[in-house]
């Protein structure tokens, strides 16, 4: 029988006990792995006394925070299902989660209390414990419930292939769904990705990006806890405090997505040491070309992309340092252990396994590796089309190089059939990335009487001059796109509907456009 999630934390504790395991910038604490060990088995016989069984969820609705990691832990001690949730979503979209997940507690903070109140009224049977103040009737004190508690480790019989956690998705085609994952899978998906990242104990890791989401949580933190290294926890992303806490704390390595890799280029750094700094880690999104060589050539840091998805654990894809220039705006290669095809798409049908696509041949991507979700949460139908003969059917669109590079093009939702030809919307993106006036950019089908659909681009300005003509004949300039891809329309705005994890939101455009 392979190790549980639990066996792994508490290796660590075993071999690294006076070593600085957590450091929490918010509460201005560090833990040694051994204190942190006694506050995760405090947390877990709190959870016990409150009436928690093997089995049972506890939900967070928390921002970066040393009680989210703690619960995270506490929760594998005594076989409870973790389920993190997205902060940044509003009331009603957590009242469905948490109606869905139906958890027996949920720790929340000051910052998302109101937005769990009214889910809170109609959960009557769940506990909800606030880690700081609070003055919502329906929350108790998260500190006094651990007052007196023992640190005595609980006894719990716990194997490989128990629910370590269900994490909903982030939506971006409609209502989210729980993927259900093991122990197993993710002791295995942050094995390959401390294997990938060449990841060791010297490690001091920053977690900046959200750690609700399995891109943080799981190809970042775990790895390197698993490693035996430190991890310093950032309540939320802010680009000065990030320069300063990678000083500070002598930050080796951290995730980021690419909005927030630019954000941070954005900053004075010309005299900031950021010497430490051995590599980063991207995803959640593609990068453009132009903010990969400016990260190169500005931060001199080694810089890896994962591509995945949180049904896969997440990651199956792997872009390495030597790479990022001569294969930019790729996913890269299967991570050890993953199978990676391009597949034949089909109207209304499952990708068949088989029907593989030559190089160049764009077609649905379809994968399967150890890490693999066991299914969704209380969907049947929805499992068995997405694990269709045993691959995971991703949904997005792309192609293989000769050489062997996965490349992404679209979402099969996300793809613009206008006149009868097929339009990626990534491609057209790309070229609208590369003007020096754009900062963000979205590409959507508008419907059209006479076409089906036209190609509409919502732009966040970097340069408050660039006009809607300026950019049509950018992507004119030089035979940059064919004359059916470019945008018939322009819509400049403030900002672009993103989740947490920097994935666009495209359902949200498409809605705004029909709503019209």
């Amino acid at each position: 029988m392979g190790p549980s999630l639990r066996d792994v934390f508490e290796q660590t504790v075993a071999k690294f006990p006076h070593k600085e395991g957590l450091v929490d910038r918010r509460l201005g604490k560090s833990w040694s792995y051994g204190q942190w060990d006694a506050e995760v088995n405090k947390l877990a016989n709190a959870f016990l006394l409150a009436g928690v069984q093997k089995g049972d969820r506890i939900s967070t609705v928390l921002f970066n925070t040393a009680e989210f990691a703690t619960a995270l832990f506490a929760c594998m001690k005594i076989g409870a299902v973790f389920n993190p949730i997205n902060f940044r979503l509003m009331g009603k979209e957590i009242e469905f989660i948490l109606q869905d997940a139906a958890p027996k507690i949920v720790l929340i903070e000051n910052a998302t209390c109101g937005a769990v109140a009214k889910a809170a009224a109609s959960l009557s049977e769940v506990e909800f414990w606030c880690i700081d103040e609070c003055s919502e009737p329906f929350a108790q004190d998260y500190y006094e419930q651990l007052s007196g508690i023992s640190e005595e480790r609980p006894e719990c019989e716990l194997h490989e292939n128990d629910l370590y956690a269900v994490m909903y998705t982030s939506g971006t085609t409609g209502v989210p769904k729980g993927v259900l994952h093991t122990h197993r899978d993710m002791v295995d998906q942050s094995l390959i990705m401390a294997a990938a990242m060449r990841v060791t104990k010297q490690e001091r890791g920053l977690s900046v990006g959200p750690m609700f989401h399995c891109a943080e949580l799981h190809c970042a933190f775990l790895p390197r806890l698993h490693m035996g290294g430190t991890n310093v926890i950032m309540h939320h992303f802010d680009a000065k405090e990030l320069i300063a806490t990678i000083q500070e704390e002598k930050i080796t390595t951290f995730f980021a997505a690419p909005t927030m890799w630019n954000m941070m280029l954005r900053e004075e750094l010309e005299n900031v040491d950021l010497s430490t700094l051995r590599h980063g880690l991207y995803g959640g999104a593609p990068m453009a070309p132009a903010l990969v060589k400016e990260l190169h050539e500005t931060l001199k840091i080694e810089l890896f992309q994962a591509y995945g998805m949180t049904e896969m654990g997440p990651a199956i894809a792997v872009l390495f340092e030597d790479e990022q220039l001569s294969k930019a705006g790729s996913a890269g290669k299967a991570l050890i252990n993953h199978d990676i095809r391009v597949v034949r798409t089909k109207e209304d049908l499952p990708s068949e396994p088989d029907e593989i696509c030559g190089p160049g041949e764009l077609g649905e991507i379809i994968v399967r590796g150890p890490s693999m979700m066991k299914g969704y949460f209380n969907r049947p139908e929805a499992s068995d089309e997405a694990l269709y003969k045993g691959w995971y059917h991703s949904g997005d669109i792309g192609y293989m190089d000769e050489e062997g590079y996965l490349w992404v093009s679209d979402r099969v939702k996300d793809m613009i059939i206008s006149g009868g030809e097929n339009i990626y919307s990534r491609e057209v993106e790309d070229v609208l990335f590369d003007h020096p006036g754009v900062l963000d950019v979205a590409v959507v089908g508008q419907p059209d009487p006479v076409w089906g659909e036209t190609v509409i681009a919502f732009i966040v300005k970097k340069d408050q001059a660039v006009t809607a003509e300026e950019l049509d004949s950018f992507c004119k300039d030089n035979d940059r796109l064919a004359r059916y891809k470019r945008p018939r329309r322009y819509e400049f705005v403030s900002e672009l509907p993103r989740n947490a994890s920097g994935k666009l939101q495209k359902f949200l455009l498409r809605e705004e456009i029909k709503s019209e």
